[in-house]
């Protein structure tokens, strides 16, 4: 993660007392970056498997702690199984989650977060 994106990841965060970060294994890193540098109350850090039977578990660990913010690092092949289940079984939310470069053009509206040069991104 570029720190360019850094700082644009804390600022979509704005004024969010408390969150919940998500990584799949592979980003794990990234997600430590996140906690670092907002310095504010993570609730619960979730990492989840490349694939998954159902990722049942996961999600509901991530969604559970109704956070005013969920920050998601992940590669689009895990977040797309981890997100059909957020949205079957939980009532997570893509208008109140934050994604890094990496899940910028994934398919669901409301999803924003920021690209490697700083810049930010904003499904519709």
């Amino acid at each position: 993660m570029t720190s360019r994106e850094l700082e644009a990841m804390l600022g979509l965060l704005g004024r969010a007392r408390h969150i919940v970060i998500g990584t799949d294994a592979s980003s794990r890193p990234k997600g430590e970056q996140i906690a670092a540098g907002w310095g504010g109350l993570v609730l619960a850090t979730v990492t989840w498997p490349e694939t998954a039977a159902s990722w049942l578990r996961q999600a509901r660990r991530f969604a559970t702690p109704e956070p005013d913010l969920w920050v998601v690092s992940a590669t689009p092949a895990s977040w797309a199984g981890m997100t059909r289940r957020l949205l079957l079984s939980t009532s997570w939310s893509p208008h109140r989650t934050v994604a890094s470069s990496a899940l910028e053009g994934f398919p669901l509206p409301g999803l924003r977060g920021a690209r490697a040069d700083g810049t930010t991104w904003e499904n519709r």
